[in-house]
């Protein structure tokens, strides 16, 4: 089984070859695969959408439900030779790809995105909201304002990133009662941030696209890359 990809004239072949009691090159194509970069969706209106994977992308092309696509990025896929024709079957996607049928996103756009850790983490820039110190995932804590002891929601709006030294000096108080100062406020990400803190391997191309639909005035991903 091979794989082949072509992204901006440059070829790279991942090769498994399956042998009697070897199936170890199978696993590693598969892992290779998924490290190929996501593809952005949009819908018919232009709004971002969600994140698939090239197999999805290579689906939507097959079934001629690619309206139009916004991209400076194609990947070019190649399957196996046909015997009725001898030619080798191929599929181009290209990174950013506006989906047919009824507008979608657009209704999702104002929906709260799902909380998690990482996610925060990405959006405060991994950097602790009481002592400015930057630090790896790891050493990181979600922090509650407001501690859900005292009646807090574990919401967007109520979280922070925290040094887990801050965090257990803080404790099971608010800011006030401990006597610390918050060096940034929290912020609800809308849906094109989100799709940028969600992907770690995000082209330019799909960055520049989302970019320009994130208000830089209340996002930190924005100002900082500023």
């Amino acid at each position: 089984m091979i794989l082949t990809y072509r992204r901006k004239g440059i070829h790279r072949i991942m090769q498994a070859i399956e042998v009697a009691g070897i199936a170890d090159a199978v696993a590693v194509c598969e892992a290779r695969a998924a490290m190929l970069p996501l593809i952005l969706t949009l819908d018919m209106n232009g709004a971002p959408y969600r994140w698939v994977t090239w197999q999805h992308a290579c689906f939507y092309y097959a079934r001629n439900l690619v309206a139009w696509s916004a991209g400076d990025e194609n990947l070019t896929f190649y399957g196996g030779i046909s015997r009725a024709t001898g030619r080798r079957s191929s599929i181009t996607t290209n990174s950013i790809i506006a989906i047919r049928g009824r507008p979608v996103a657009s209704r999702g756009w104002l929906q709260v995105p799902p909380l998690s850790n990482r996610e925060l983490f990405q959006r405060d820039r991994h950097v602790c909201a009481y002592c400015g110190n930057g630090y790896a995932s790891q050493r990181l804590t979600r922090e509650h304002i407001v501690p859900l002891s005292q009646g807090g929601l574990d919401l967007w709006m109520n979280v922070v990133t925290a040094c887990r030294a801050c965090n257990q000096r803080k404790s099971g108080r608010t800011p006030e009662q401990a006597g610390m100062q918050l060096l940034y406020a929290p912020y609800v990400p809308n849906k094109a941030e989100y799709l940028i803190l969600s992907n770690r391997r995000i082209l330019h191309d799909q960055m520049d696209f989302l970019a320009k639909h994130v208000p830089v005035r209340e996002s930190r991903l924005l100002r900082r890359a500023c």
